[in-house]
């Protein structure tokens, strides 16, 4: 006679009576792989400063990563991310950055002096772990192709779009990136790397973008987010799909930390890849 074991589990106010049959229920995780690409996903702030995002640091809180001590410091932090032994390394460029061939002129000695967190991470590690190829996997949103069909509509729908508006979350975002442009002179760059690669900071950095404008009318806001910067998000994670070949890759993707927030759900959404957490290495 087959023992069945009764389970009362109270779920609010409903009482659930599950019965067992001594056999363990499958996990959702068994009907994958278990094998799956490892990715380690690098948020990083713009060593160079370029000035092209909506938020800008301010010029007494800029670094720079060439000159003693956070030269040492990016050495540190090199020498950290290298201990995840990628197979293949992606960053934040379109193919017109010809990332390949800069690696081999970074090969040959030059490019040495350029702040660039492409160079000084990408192409640096790419060359110390005696990669041939680099990868350049930004995309464009789907907006800049539809504004081709509807110019005066999307002249509409993106109006008042600009990161200035009356929501006090959007007040409280500007104290925090604020108060993180000040990290990197006080924190050596290993720990602040930490910092903003962390569950929680990626989290934040997500919510940023559904507060604000995201609350233009009634869908405008989302209308906007989900075919400019989610689009674009989603479309740099289809292109990292196109770079990878098998369970066996060990794959470095580099990208402005504001990428690294949606690109954490994706990668850790997917049943293709298991995320590695930066803090782990």
């Amino acid at each position: 006679m087959k023992r069945i074991v009764f389970t009362i589990l109270l779920t609010g106010c409903n009482l659930l009576l599950i019965a067992q049959t001594g056999k363990e229920f499958r996990s959702p995780d068994s009907f994958f792989p278990g094998k799956k690409t490892n990715v380690l996903l690098v948020g990083s702030f713009h060593f160079d400063y370029p000035g092209l995002d909506a938020h800008k640091t301010e010029d007494k809180d800029k670094v720079d990563v060439l000159t003693e001590p956070k030269k040492g410091e990016l050495t540190a932090l090199v020498d950290y991310i290298k201990k995840f032994k990628p197979t293949k390394i992606a960053i934040e460029a379109f193919p017109g950055w010809n990332a390949t061939e800069k690696l081999n002129e970074f090969k040959a000695g030059k490019l040495r002096d350029k702040r660039d967190e492409r160079i000084q991470l990408g192409l640096r590690i790419a060359s110390e772990m005696h990669l041939d190829t680099i990868y350049s996997i930004d995309a464009n949103s789907y907006d800049d192709e539809l504004v081709k069909l509807d110019s005066n509509y999307f002249r509409d729908l993106f109006k008042d779009f600009d990161f200035e508006n009356a929501d006090p979350f959007n007040d409280l975002y500007k104290k925090w990136y604020g108060y993180e442009d000040k990290l990197p002179a006080r924190m050596k760059l290993l720990d602040y790397f930490k910092r903003m690669n962390s569950r929680r900071s990626h989290q934040l950095g997500y919510g940023a973008y559904l507060v604000g404008d995201f609350k233009l009318d009634d869908q405008r806001g989302a209308d906007i987010l989900s075919i400019w910067w989610y689009n674009r998000n989603l479309r740099i994670f289809r292109k990292l799909q196109g770079i990878t070949s098998s369970p066996e890759d060990r794959i470095l993707v580099l990208f402005g930390n504001g990428h690294a927030a949606v690109l954490r759900q994706l990668i850790e959404s997917s049943p293709e890849y298991k995320f590695i957490e930066f803090d782990s290495l």
